[in-house]
């Protein structure tokens, strides 16, 4: 007579295994479901760099792709300022204050480059402290502020980015190459804004780089 157990464990097998798929389905769902994609154009991409060098000096767009460095010994992005040198662009246009909103883009970081935020949720001005969400490179590993590590060995491969800011539930969520790397709650109301490209942090590289494809913006 057969095992009346046999089918017990077949069946737990089975539901196992959907589980599981269900779960790798759900992880790599893309983070962008469910947002409606805001159209940029050229006059929403504000470069900040350098005051008193061009902008070729710093920046350059080409084929799609924005490269973005800056000098530990260069100047702050305006003359009186005190902040680290950066070479960076604010998402114009689109500041915010409630709903859910979402930064998208493909990112390279060269080997070298470290102590460097290379994507940030800006407060408004003035504000102390300043961001809600700081994706910094220190020594390859992308982390959130000096915190959690989002990813390892980032130099020199390009990487998707996907940075949720839901305000009115106060939470922060970002994804890597579309897997939920971390979640945060934020820093209570506030207007809003997205910056990237390279700014300088605490151990700074002498030389600090990042190059941009693909950069969106989404709501709900």
């Amino acid at each position: 007579m057969a095992s009346p157990t046999l089918p017990v464990v077949q069946i737990a097998f089975l539901v196992s295994f959907f589980l599981l798929k269900e779960s790798i389905l759900l992880c790599s769902a893309d983070p962008t479901d469910g947002f409606r994609h805001i159209p940029l154009t050229e006059s929403n991409f504000l470069l900040q760099k350098p005051y008193n060098l061009a902008s070729a000096d710093r920046y350059s767009y080409s084929n799609g792709v924005r490269r973005l460095w800056v000098f530990s010994t260069d100047k702050p992005f305006k003359s009186g300022s005190s902040t680290d040198p950066r070479t960076e662009i604010r998402i114009k246009g689109y500041d915010y204050s409630s709903g859910v909103w979402q930064f998208e883009g493909y990112v390279f970081v060269p080997s070298g480059t470290s102590g460097a935020s290379i994507m940030q949720i800006h407060r408004a001005e003035g504000e102390k402290p300043a961001t809600d969400a700081m994706l910094r490179v220190y020594d390859g590993e992308l982390r959130f502020y000096v915190g959690a590590v989002l990813e390892n060995n980032v130099y020199n491969r390009w990487i998707k980015l996907n940075v949720i800011h839901d305000v009115d539930g106060n939470m922060l969520t970002v994804f890597v190459d579309g897997v939920m790397k971390h979640e945060a709650q934020g820093r209570g109301r506030s207007d809003f804004f997205f910056k990237f490209g390279v700014y300088g942090q605490i151990g700074e590289s002498n030389r600090m780089e990042s190059r941009w494809r693909d950069v969106k913006i989404f709501k709900k």
